[in-house]
């Protein structure tokens, strides 16, 4: 049954967050954030579009390293205010730093170990940038 359902994206001053996973696998790649015109330019193409906190822009993720993230599926979460998109990585990596997934860092002991390695070198992606 489809339901006519707007996003809430005023629990958090005009943002949902984003999860990002690999349709194929299951791998969560990334969280980051949209605003209403990140949403909808992610409707209209296909592609994710986010909200840079820090950069107070609209993103579209792999514009510069080519690494786009087709969207496969959208689930909304409960509160309608939260978004988990599964995606096609484009390139393999989903992180800025040349890791498959941000979340590359794993907890051990009192510190923090690296799992997999560089898929691409981001001083030679982001030359310049």
């Amino acid at each position: 049954m489809e339901q006519k359902t707007e996003l809430d994206f005023a629990k958090m001053g005009g943002l949902i967050p984003a999860i990002v996973q690999d349709a194929a696998s299951g791998e969560v790649l990334m969280l980051a954030f949209m605003d209403p015109a990140a949403w909808d330019l992610t409707l209209k193409t296909g592609e994710a579009h986010y909200y840079s906190r820090t950069r107070n822009k609209i993103w579209h993720k792999g514009e510069t390293s080519g690494h786009v993230q087709r969207v496969k599926a959208i689930y909304l979460d409960c509160d309608e205010d939260t978004v988990l998109l599964k995606v096609e990585q484009v390139g393999g990596a989903a992180c800025h730093t040349g890791h498959r997934s941000c979340f590359y860092r794993r907890r051990q002991g009192e510190g923090w170990q690296v799992e997999g390695s560089l898929i691409f070198d981001p001083q030679e992606v982001y030359r310049g940038g």
